[in-house]
């Protein structure tokens, strides 16, 4: 078991707690023989509202708040040496500050404890749904108010934290002053704060079921991180430092490419003909990555509801196995333009099936015409079987799927969609998901050419072009991943720049996202080149991108019309 040695670790370990490490810490702490750890529905008088968890041995209190305020939630706070009880944003309605709730808990607990002659340090944890846009820059200041905040958690109304409750502790003293309550357990929960019973209702039926119920939907979150459960850990578990938490915790990252060999992602067409085929590996958190796409809102929404009814069918499975199941069909159309985040979205879609249990790998083989299109009789149909082979578990995504509608009868393109409708007949096909990408007016066109494709593919996802607002915003998610960033001068040339070559752009022809990654690969390029020149004085001036770094963007020259 883990023993606290120094007189501030329990703080000092919460301190050093990230996203991807601290439910396993508090998993920890309610197995450390040391710490007392107890759930409370509320604290008065600032957090009477949300589910709050108390840490505490002999020298140090740590208070631990869950915020669901529900996700996609954006907030600003300012920056100061003191916290505001109010937040405000442009356009919305001012409200309470949870952070400022849980400074003012902090110092109340310390004052009580003082209060009590008891000097006792005491720390709040805030963990929060909402998306800090300015985090970054407040973690000085909310250190330096005993607090700590770690935002962008999801679904913390279903996540289970044990606690110990372990009265015969002498620090358990220490929450009867804090909350001014018995040990009575009316006032504190069972280590299971979210499964109360049902209202009015002791059939241990009923009671099963609820935890049953309970025990799916918090494996399937830990699943959506891509991560294992931790329901049960050994003795040893426990005893690893903190070094060793975050390393298996990178090792449980990555082991969602490591566990399932991949082919090599090669066909032959036949004896004298071999094809390379892509094959992009599953993602180990694709529901965060989704989360960062920028615009996409309807088609996040889309691939929400999808892979909830497959959450719901395994689900229900699980709990009533004679249960109907839910049709539901994988096969899905992906309309937009290049760049508009197809193949992205497609690689987030294969792993999210992955951990909703509907595929057994998650990766994604990627096609067009020219891999099925051979040189002899019956290539198309050696090409299809082949790939097909390579694609199961996972996802075919055929881009461009709209060149196999060929203009003559006898287009071989057309065999191959014969082919693939054939497999998707198949019943014994189910651990596949085929996704068809086009431009919208063709693909249309495609799927009108053949009734069956309209039954075949219900799931259409649209991906319109992205507006100026999100470019820049696409941008600025980019320039942050090499911790890059733009001078007020070189973001306002840059911005400009982009406007206008918004402004002069061909629909038709025009990038999306990969102009923006053709531009600052330009940018980048410059900007390393007056580096070398001219040697920068500090780190702070390597990472910053200057005017100069900003190129004329080239824009393809309007085809002059002849004619009267």
């Amino acid at each position: 078991m883990m023993i606290m040695t120094n007189s501030n670790r329990l703080i000092t370990d919460f301190k050093n707690q990230a996203k991807d490490t601290i439910w396993k810490h508090l998993d920890a702490m309610a197995a450390n023989y040391a710490v007392f750890s107890t759930h409370l529905n509320g604290l008065s008088p600032f957090l009477t509202d949300y589910d709050v968890y108390l840490y505490c041995n002999d020298t140090n209190v740590v208070i631990l708040c869950l915020d669901c305020c529900g996700t996609g939630a954006e907030q600003i706070y300012e920056e100061s040496e003191s916290l505001s009880p109010m937040l405000l944003a442009d356009g919305c309605e001012p409200r309470v500050s949870v952070v400022y709730k849980m400074s003012e808990s902090v110092r109340q607990a310390k004052e009580l404890l003082q209060n009590s002659a008891l000097e006792i340090n005491v720390y709040g944890v805030l963990l929060t749904e909402a998306e800090i846009l300015n985090s970054y820059e407040l973690y000085r200041m909310w250190d330096a108010n005993n607090l700590m905040v770690i935002d962008e958690l999801r679904r913390l109304k279903y996540r289970r934290i044990k606690t110990n409750n372990d009265y015969d502790l002498a620090c358990a003293y220490y929450m009867r002053i804090i909350s001014d309550i018995s040990f009575s357990q009316e006032n504190i929960c069972s280590s299971k704060p979210h499964e109360s019973p049902m209202a009015g209702s002791s059939d241990s039926e009923n009671d099963e079921f609820e935890k049953l119920l309970n025990d799916f939907i918090n494996r399937e979150y830990d699943e959506t991180l891509g991560k294992e459960p931790n329901d049960e850990q050994s003795e040893e578990d426990l005893d690893e430092s903190e070094e060793e938490w975050e390393s298996d915790a990178e090792e449980e990252d990555n082991s969602i490419t490591d566990d399932e060999p991949f082919p090599n992602g090669e066909i032959e067409q036949n004896n004298n003909i071999s094809v390379k085929v892509e094959i992009l590996s599953p993602i180990p958190n694709p529901r965060e990555e989704l989360d960062k796409l920028v615009g996409c809102a309807d088609i996040k929404q889309r691939m929400d509801e999808l892979v909830a009814l497959t959450s719901y069918n395994k689900m229900m499975h699980e709990l009533f196995p004679n249960s109907k199941q839910h049709a539901v069909s994988l096969h899905s159309i992906f309309l937009g333009r290049p760049g508009t985040g197809k193949t992205t979205v497609c690689k987030i879609f294969g792993s999210l099936l992955r951990q909703a249990g509907a595929l057994s790998k998650g990766h994604v083989v990627v096609c067009d015409r020219g891999t099925f299109i051979g040189t002899l009789w019956g290539d198309e149909e050696r090409s299809m079987r082949q790939v097909l082979e390579l694609a199961k578990g996972g996802v075919l995504m055929i881009d461009e799927a709209y060149l196999l509608n060929g203009k003559h009868d006898n287009d071989p393109g057309k065999l191959v969609i014969q082919l693939l409708m054939n497999i998707l007949a198949d019943e014994s096909q189910r651990d596949i998901a085929v996704v068809l990408c086009g431009y919208k007016e063709p693909m249309m066109k495609l799927l009108d050419s053949n009734p069956g494709l309209q039954s075949r593919f219900p799931n259409k996802f649209e991906f319109t072009d992205f507006t100026i607002d999100e470019l820049l915003e696409i941008t600025r998610c980019r320039v942050k991943d090499y911790d890059y960033k733009f001078t007020t001068q070189a973001w306002e040339k840059y911005s400009n720049m982009l406007a206008q070559a918004y402004q002069m752009r061909n629909p038709e022809t025009w990038g999306n996202a990969r102009f923006i990654a053709n531009q600052l690969e330009r940018i980048y390029i410059q900007h390393a080149t007056r580096c070398i020149k001219h040697q920068p004085k500090d780190k702070q001036d390597l990472l910053m991108l200057t005017p100069e770094d900003i190129l004329p963007i080239e824009m393809p020259r309007q085809k002059t019309k002849i004619g009267f």
